[in-house]
């Protein structure tokens, strides 16, 4: 039974713009799900007002929140706690009070992983070789999941060597860094082909592949979900490749999160994912 005089538990996102999150659209579903008293809002929050912000959010009735674009980085130095998996990353974007004390993780690790696991099971049994585009956050949690994971290979492709680099100095040497050159004699020894760039999102230029070098088997997963089958998806399943879109890893990665606000760990399953293609969709025309 509910108690009435103990504060209902709320969370929020944080960003700068946040309004087209669908964060709360995602924590919402889990709430009504699971029968639980709970709010989850977003917080336009400017970036020389994010301390602030931060340092105010017990004052302001939040157990948590999650952190995104422009604040992933900065919020790092404000937690009293930092996983190992967030230092790693050099971003958070998952906070939480325990005891008090501010706790800082990132969640797209296991958001990525948990997002392969469910739509292609197995295919991480052989480890091998990846090829991921692009070198920001992202793909450092990427990389840092295929490290886990046991991948023995990964080609970075990206225009910025430097950044690149940074990478390769960050994970070791089994992080291979190249030009877009490159990336048609990487192919052929491809096991796992991942997008972290925001080429085809909605909006932004195409990614354009040609995508006959890659083995038969190869599985290719971009993290865009906006749209939902993006030029890659399209390439890779006219070739009769398996894909897998990034809308699971969205999902995926507000576990973690809600558990530690509302206490229960939610599921991600077909009804929530179906409840967020309608709207992509719904947004699209």
């Amino acid at each position: 039974m509910t108690d009435p005089t103990r504060p209902v538990p709320k969370a929020c996102i944080i960003g700068h713009p946040v309004a087209h999150s669908r964060s709360p659209m995602v924590h919402g579903f889990w709430l009504r799900e699971l029968g639980l008293a709970g709010d989850y809002t977003r917080e336009d929050v400017r970036l020389e007002d994010l301390a602030g912000f931060v340092a105010s959010l017990r004052e302001r009735g939040y157990v948590g929140a999650n952190v995104t674009v422009p604040h992933k980085e900065a919020v790092l130095g404000l937690a009293d706690v930092v996983s190992e998996t967030a230092r790693a990353m050099g971003a958070a974007n998952t906070l939480w009070f325990e005891n008090g004390v501010l706790h800082a993780d990132n969640t797209d690790v296991p958001g990525f992983l948990a997002n392969l696991d469910e739509r292609a099971p197995g295919w991480d049994r052989s480890g091998g070789t990846a090829t991921v585009l692009g070198a920001g956050g992202a793909a450092r949690a990427v990389i840092y999941g295929l490290l886990a994971r046991g991948f023995s290979t990964i080609h970075l492709v990206n225009r910025s060597e430097e950044r690149s680099l940074a990478l390769q100095a960050a994970f070791g040497p089994a992080v291979k860094p190249c030009g877009w050159d490159a990336l048609a004699a990487v192919l052929p020894a491809t096991d796992l082909l991942v997008n972290t760039t925001s080429l085809g999102m909605s909006g932004q230029p195409p990614l354009v592949l040609d995508l006959k070098a890659l083995p038969d088997t190869a599985l290719v997963h971009d993290i865009v979900y906006i749209p939902l089958t993006t030029g890659l998806l399209s390439a890779a399943r006219a070739r009769g490749l398996a894909t897998v879109d990034g809308l699971g890893m969205l999902l995926h990665q507000a576990v973690p999160g809600f558990a530690h606000w509302f206490g229960r760990t939610p599921t991600v399953t077909e009804d929530l994912r179906a409840l967020l293609v309608r709207d992509i969709e719904r947004a699209a025309a």
